[in-house]
This record gives structure tokens, C-alpha cells and sequence, in this order.
């Protein structure tokens, strides 16, 4: 097993060498406008990924794949003679869907920003449903009345209401 900071040094250097080489060595009239995005090597310095985009449509991707696929020779010896390192290591080329994915998400964000837009312009005229305060507030006793009116005698007063009279909840 090798360092895994000697495989990211690799792949950095593989990353760059192919792409220089994309651009130089490689004629195929099919090969598009590739850009080589990532590169990543196994850890044992045996195999190599090379991840790639093209601009274009469905039919520039598939030329373009095919493009690589031919020049996969080259471009392997191509690493070797800059690498310099014992065993170069084999290259695959996989389509990079990152940017399509996150031409996507922009896309949604953007209409969620416009959902919420028409969100807040129907908000701005709402009024409640209910009352504007809906919590329940206790009842308040305004009218003080004289306890003595509201005794059957009429009002007298009896020794034995003075008494005080002792609750369980002190």
C-alpha cells in the first residue's frame, strides 16, 4: 500500500498531465470540448480514474467518450514518461455528472426563491382567521359588590361570620 497523500500527489499530476495532453497530443475529431475535473488513483498506484465533462449535447458526450476510450493508450504513456514511477497505472474515463446535478439544484432553488416570492406577496393582505389575539385571558370581576347584599337575611350581620374559618390549602 502507498502513502494516501503519494496517491493525491498522483492523481494531482495525472489530473494535469492528461488534460495538457488532451489538448495537445490527442486530433480525434469526435473528442469535444473536455475539461478533466478529477482524478482519483486507487491505493495501491494500480488503476487511475480520470473524471471528465464535455460541452455539448448527448451526441458530443458519446463522441467524446469514445474519443477517450481510443486514446487511453496514449495518454497512459503519455503519464508514464512525465510520472516517471515504476508502474503507471491504467485510466479510466467516467463522465462527470456533477455540474449537471448542480445546474439542477440551481434550477430548483430557483424556483423555490419564486415560490416563496408569490408566497410572501399573498401573505402581505392576509388578516387572522380568528382574532388577533387568540389566547384566552381570564375573566375579569369589574363589579365589587358588598357581600352583604348578597345575603338572604338582607343584610344583617351575623356574630358568626366574624369567626374566621381555617382552609386546607394554606
Amino acid at each position: 500500500m502507498a502513502d494516501p497523500a503519494r496517491a493525491r500527489k498522483l492523481a494531482v499530476r495525472i489530473r494535469q498531465i492528461v488534460s495538457a495532453a488532451i489538448e495537445t497530443q490527442i486530433k480525434d475529431p469526435r473528442l469535444g470540448m473536455v475539461t478533466v475535473t478529477d482524478a482519483r488513483v486507487t491505493s495501491d498506484l494500480r488503476e487511475a480514474t480520470v473524471f471528465y465533462t464535455v460541452y455539448g449535447d448527448a451526441t458530443q458526450v458519446e463522441d467524446s467518450a469514445k474519443a477517450l476510450a481510443s486514446a487511453t493508450g496514449v495518454l497512459r504513456s503519455t503519464v508514464g514518461r512525465q510520472t516517471g514511477i515504476k508502474f503507471v497505472p491504467t485510466l479510466a474515463f467516467v463522465a462527470d455528472h456533477v455540474p449537471d446535478t448542480a445546474r439542477e439544484l440551481d434550477e430548483a432553488l430557483e424556483r423555490v426563491r419564486h415560490a416563496d416570492a408569490e408566497l410572501a406577496r399573498i401573505r402581505a393582505g392576509a388578516t387572522y382567521a380568528g382574532d388577533a389575539d387568540p389566547y384566552r385571558r381570564p375573566a375579569e370581576d369589574d363589579d365589587e359588590d358588598d357581600p352583604a347584599e348578597d345575603r338572604a337575611d338582607g343584610g344583617a350581620a351575623d356574630d358568626s361570620s366574624d369567626v374566621p374559618t381555617r382552609s386546607r390549602s394554606l
